[in-house]
């Protein structure tokens, strides 16, 4: 959006209403000898970002890390709206009659992920994408007798802890799916074994490999079971690859925490849930809708809240306090900003850095362990004596993955979204 600055008629008559002459008078306060007499030297024009870095001094490293929580530009207008202390200071909006701007933020918010997604309805957010993901596995659980939960080997490994956790007592068996060691996908043969209708599946994509998983095999071999759903960790893939609606889920969960919020040292983050309308009672969380008051006006309120604040708890879908409504609010107004086309910019421009990136890495004989397509993530191997070497230079190349997987010794998860410039991919490569 264009910046149209004040008329001179305009000016005056803020000026008169203040009682000032001119606008130097707004600055005596100041010590004239701090005051800058001269233009700033600024080559231009220049992007948002780009100007950041301007003025920007900085002393964290050239991150290539992400896995899960990934950084990306913000617009300026995120961080001016959502810290306006209307938004900043809103308690939970429990009562409608003075909660209108936050009920219609969260709306919006839901308009937009239910878009995105091509499902019917979105809730007011979980606290992060793995609990999203423990929620939609217990919503499997009300929906149909489920014996046996299927996720992916490739979903994100905190995602399978988490839900682990929230299942452990319960009696239904956790079956995690093996994957294909050349392409990084999951084996269709062997996930297709072990699906029935007593199955609920869970598949990332793409998966915490980076890699794009085939969706539309893995969706026909997902009809065989109870219920199913799709992960999504990086959100920003949603402006680019096919929306998730599309291979008709029951749900589709995962963190939006890209759309406007920063990493944040890994959190809060923002866990999003979209389902059908089919599931919408089962559904755990907030669902904001559009009604009209008394007399006839619009109004917001709360739809559904399935909790144990508002009903009995044996009749509660989730325990979930907070609707982790700023972060969710952010992303409201990043999704406004960047719009249909600004996403999918972002998206193309992840996706061809880090197919940049990997060419260059290439040139240095350093090769993805995997052959599947990839959006902005892949996985080579590095050893620990090189990493530690480029974090003194000020480089931090991705996230050590052995942990997670053992028989991927010395793997290295390594993500590139447009914050990256093609100097910093340049520099990994020269000093890797």
């Amino acid at each position: 959006m264009s910046y149209i600055s004040l008329s001179k008629d305009e000016r005056q008559k803020i000026l008169d209403t203040i009682g000032i002459k001119d606008t130097d008078e707004l600055f005596k306060t100041i010590p004239d000898h701090l005051k800058l007499k001269k233009k700033l030297n600024i080559a231009g024009p220049l992007d948002e970002e780009t100007l950041r870095r301007e003025f920007q001094f900085s002393l964290s490293p050239i991150s290539f890390a992400g896995g899960g929580i990934y950084r990306h530009h913000i617009p300026a207008v995120v961080d001016a709206l959502s810290s306006r202390q209307e938004f900043y200071t809103a308690y939970t909006p429990y009562q409608p009659e003075i909660s209108q701007g936050t009920l219609q933020s969260i709306f919006e918010y839901q308009s937009m992920m239910a878009s995105l997604t091509k499902m019917h309805v979105a809730n007011a957010s979980m606290y992060d994408g793995a609990t999203a993901l423990a929620e939609a596995g217990l919503m499997a659980l009300r929906t149909k007798p489920i014996k046996k939960i299927v996720v992916t080997r490739t979903t994100h490994p905190s995602y399978r802890e988490v839900l682990k956790t929230y299942l452990q007592f319960s009696d239904v068996e956790i079956i995690e799916a093996p994957f294909d060691k050349k392409t990084g996908q999951t084996k269709l043969a062997a996930l297709s074994k072990i699906i029935d209708e007593g199955t609920a599946l869970f598949v990332q994509q793409p998966n915490f490999f980076g890699i794009i998983e085939p969706m539309e095999k893995i969706a026909q071999i997902a009809k065989k079971s109870g219920f199913w759903g799709i992960v999504v960790t990086e959100a920003i893939s949603l402006g680019l690859l096919k929306s998730p609606g599309e291979f008709s889920p029951d749900v589709v969960i995962g963190d939006a925490a890209s759309f406007g919020n920063p990493p944040n040292a890994g959190g809060p983050l923002l866990g999003f849930f979209c389902t059908t309308k089919d599931h919408v009672r089962r559904m755990p969380g907030r669902l904001v809708g559009l009604s009209k008051d008394a007399s006839g006006n619009q109004a917001f309120c709360l739809t559904l809240s399935t909790r144990e604040q508002h009903i009995r708890r044996e009749k509660a879908t989730s325990n979930i306090c907070s609707n982790q409504g700023l972060c969710s609010l952010r992303a409201a107004i990043y999704l406004g900003a960047m719009g249909p086309n600004g996403l999918c910019e972002v998206a193309i421009q992840c996706a061809s850095g880090a197919r940049h990136l990997k060419q260059l890495l290439e040139e240095k004989n350093i090769k993805p362990m995997f052959n599947g397509p990839i959006f902005n993530e892949f996985v080579i191997r590095l050893t620990e004596s090189k990493i530690k070497r480029l974090e003194k230079a000020g480089i931090l190349p991705g996230i050590q993955i052995e942990k997670y997987y053992p028989e991927i010794r010395n793997g290295l998860l390594v993500t590139v979204t447009e914050i990256n410039t093609i100097e910093e991919c340049i520099c990994l490569k020269d000093k890797i």
